[in-house]
Formats: C-alpha cells, structure tokens, sequence
C-alpha cells in the first residue's frame, strides 16, 4: 500500500519499508514527529532511497521520496542558516510532502551570529543585525511562513558560538533576544538554540516562557550532556520538545570534519550512543503523553546514519511508552 501512494515520477523512488518499521511508524503519538537534517546523501540507499542517486539529484528530487518514509515526518532545513530562502523556495518544498509532514526551519546566520566571518569561518568584524528583529521578521519569518503554511513546524534561532564580551554583558544580551521574541507572531513554534554553556540557567528559560518560545535541546559537545539540559526543559514545562541532535561527542566540538570522514556513507550506526537515546526517548515519551508536539531532527554526525538513528530512537520511544 505505501508504494503504491506515491505518485508517478521519473525522479528519485523511495525504498520499500519494512513491515516492523511501518509498524513502528504506526505506533508512534501523532505528535511525535522525528526526521534528519536534509536528505540529500546518498548513502541511504536502501534506506530511504530505493537506489543510489547523486547528492544533487537528491536535492533536486529526493524530498518526495524522504516524505514518503513513514518515520520521517519533519525534516531541518539547515540551508535557510547560510542565506534566506524565499517565500517561493519554501513553498516548492512544502507541496513535495505529504499534508502531515512539518519542517524544522534554522534562522540565517545574518540574525543569528554576533559576528561577520571570513571564507575560514573566522569571526571578521561585528554582526550589525544580530537578533534584529526586523531583519528576523522580513527575511526569515514572513517568508516561512506564507511558503510552508500549515506545513511549518518550528523555527529556530541558532545562536552562533559567542565572543567573550558579548557573554560577559548577560543584560544586552537576554535584552536583544527579548526584543527579538517579543517582535515575533503569536502562535508559532520557536526554539532557541544556544551553543555557549553560559546561555543556560533559570534567567534564560524564564526569558522563554515570557516570551512563549522553548529552549531547542541541542546535543552538542559544546554543550553540557543532555541530562545536564534537561533543567531547562522543566523549567518550561509543560511545553513542547524541539531537539537537534548533532554531532557525537566523542568528535569533541570542532569534530564535523572527522565525523563525516569516519561516518561516510552514513548507511549504518558507528558509534551508537544508547544513553542519549534512553534520556531523549523518555522525554519524548513524556511530552507527547502530555499532548505536546515533539519535534526531533538527527544529524548523521550523531551516530552514524541518521535514518538509523531516527528507527532506533522511535524503537525506544516504543519501549518507553509502553513500559
């Protein structure tokens, strides 16, 4: 039957299900809702994929074959962090996707980083628009939602690596997120997510809550463990569980490069980390008991394959629930 729903099309075709996973699927609380960062590698062939296609193809055709896998309900779309998308662009991406599929959706870096970087990624001068809020209002958020409509899930504000002074001034700080927040339309889904431990603390959630937005659980090595996080979750409950999960920390926290390099082509977990999955399933679990969207997208930097990781994680969810 799933195959037989997917529409006619010469592009990229999804790999057949197996019936434990489309059981699994079935299982889930509809608000659960769990998918990877992009979908353009391919490695998941047989994953996802019912062949191997070029990481262009994927990107030009492979979004209506992700959507098609019962597990993968969202989607991030990272590539809004590195330049504005269009209202058009995101609108081309929400008519590939079924009418329950939600994205996840990364502000541009021009709000989100305090400083301009060189072609090195080095921090060059000063960022002018950090956390202005009509640049987030005009270029990011409008544009979101007219493109995805219903189809929006959660936006998120990625607060870039922090330079020292910015840290050490906490007041201007939680000042330019708070006037940022509050310019924002009600009833959105936004998660802040933070990459300097200093950020956490009870000032911070109640920042949040103020402002109905949610911290983004990121799981990170330059993040303290998640249950080292999880303070800031309860501090916002009962509210909405928006995850990223993105690099192991065995890479430590400039790891991408030698993750990716030990990780290729992301069709099977290397480095399984059951921990984090137990604590991150069990928080899902009880989110969505109390009828609270989840929202948990996966990087393959994490585990190794990050459709691996999405089965494992709904796995234990299972489990969770149901113990």
């Amino acid at each position: 039957m799933q195959e037989a729903m997917f529409p006619e099309t010469d592009g990229v075709l999804p790999a057949a299900v197996p019936a434990p996973v489309q059981s699994l699927a079935a299982a889930l609380p509809s608000v659960v809702r769990l998918g990877t960062s992009s979908w353009t590698f391919p490695g998941w062939a047989g994953l996802v994929y019912a062949h191997r296609a070029s990481a262009q193809a994927l990107a030009r055709d492979g979004l209506p074959a992700y959507g098609h896998h019962p597990l993968l309900r969202t989607v991030s779309l990272d590539r809004s962090f590195y330049w504005p998308l269009e209202a058009a662009e995101y609108a081309a991406c929400a008519q590939q996707v079924p009418d329950d599929f939600r994205f996840v959706v990364k502000a541009p870096a021009r709000i989100c980083d305090a400083v301009l970087r060189d072609p090195g990624g080095r921090g060059a001068r000063p960022n002018p628009l950090f956390l202005d809020a009509q640049t987030a209002l005009g270029e990011f958020v409008r544009p979101a939602m007219e493109g995805l409509g219903e189809k929006l899930g959660a936006l998120v504000f990625q607060i870039s690596p922090l330079p020292a002074h910015w840290l050490s001034d906490r007041e201007a700080l939680f000042a330019g997120l708070d006037a940022l927040l509050h310019a924002l339309p009600p009833g959105l889904l936004c998660a802040v997510e933070v990459r300097d431990a200093a950020w956490l603390g009870a000032d911070f959630a109640a920042l949040l809550r103020a402002r109905g937005a949610t911290y983004c659980l990121g799981l990170h090595p330059r993040l303290p463990p998640i249950d080292e996080q999880l303070p800031m979750l309860r501090a916002l409950w009962p509210g909405p569980l928006v995850c990223r999960w993105n690099l192991h920390r065995r890479h430590g926290a400039q790891g991408y490069e030698s993750a990716k390099a030990g990780y290729e082509p992301f069709d099977r977990l290397v480095d399984p980390d059951p921990g984090t999955r137990e604590v991150l399933a069990r928080v899902a679990a009880a989110t969505s008991a109390a009828g609270q969207p989840v929202y948990v997208t996966i990087n393959n930097k994490a585990e190794g394959s990050a459709p691996c990781s999405v089965i494992a994680l709904a796995e234990e969810i299972a489990r969770q629930r149901a113990g």
